[in-house]
């Protein structure tokens, strides 16, 4: 498969917590989705048009697109659903780094083009973490592991400028909903958004997708692991309120019906 250079955004330029100056990053990992569903994976509808192309060109050139020029991080995890570990995805962050304790990040199953927009997830401080109500500290997961075992890694830098990225994260927490269930269905997003989670230690991620994973952006997890051993030994166990799931129970979406309220 052909290298592509996903465009993080106009400026091409990579935030880095804690640093006083932007790196330029190129993010030159391969471009992947995960492989389609049982489905066949196409998503309906007819090939777009020479008018569609020619006023996104016009929209592009002309409209202001401030929320998504500002993201400027490309990170390669993975996830699975809070409430089934068995059910793991492979995900493309692409974050803003909106101040120094706070990310916001929309989620696709690739870094081509046409990846499919498959969540959000939203990430705090440990400090802001701390300062949650406790009923919502078990919708979150913590980044500890993810970091320091080379798991979470962003493609395309140089190792000292990842090392740095990745340092500021390890004691950070996530929130994470998944819009599109891809591993039951590729061609279009049904269903309700799903919790998902991180995990927390290894042999709790397929091999194979972590070997997958590898071959395509063209690294060695167990070597990043290695590079990263000074984050592991001074990182903070993770807060017990979060990663719920670990208690044997956790919470997840559910349709129910509503009565309508201020209705005209």
């Amino acid at each position: 498969m052909a290298f592509r250079y996903p465009t993080l955004n106009r400026r091409g330029f990579v935030s880095l917590a804690g640093s006083c100056a932007a790196l330029f990053s190129c993010a030159c990992g391969r471009a992947h989705a995960q492989q389609p569903a049982e489905q066949g994976g196409r998503i309906p509808g007819a090939e777009k048009s020479t008018k569609s192309t020619m006023l996104g060109i016009g929209a592009d050139m002309l409209q202001n697109d401030s929320p998504v020029s500002a993201i400027n991080m490309y990170l390669n995890g993975f996830h699975f659903y809070a409430d089934d570990m068995g059910r793991q995805i492979e995900a493309h962050h692409y974050c803003a780094h909106v101040n120094e304790e706070f990310f916001q990040c929309v989620i696709y199953d690739g870094n081509a083009s046409d990846s499919r927009l498959i969540g959000i997830e939203y990430i705090v401080s440990e400090r802001i973490f701390k300062a949650l109500p406790d009923d919502e500290k078990p919708l979150w997961h913590s980044h500890r592991h993810e970091t320091t075992s080379g798991e979470l890694v962003m493609p395309g830098i140089p190792e000292t400028v990842e090392h740095t990225a990745i340092a500021s994260l390890v004691s950070t927490y996530g929130k994470t909903w998944h819009t599109w269930q891809i591993d039951r269905n590729s061609s279009l997003p049904l269903g309700i958004p799903q919790l998902m989670m991180g995990f927390t230690a290894d042999g709790q991620l397929n091999p194979e997708m972590l070997q997958s994973r590898d071959r395509e952006l063209g690294i060695k997890t167990a070597d990043v692991k290695q590079t990263r051993a000074d984050l592991a030994q001074s990182a903070t166990q993770p807060d017990p309120k979060a990663d719920a799931w670990k208690g044997g129970t956790t919470r997840q979406l559910a349709l129910s019906e509503m009565p309508l309220k201020n209705r005209r």
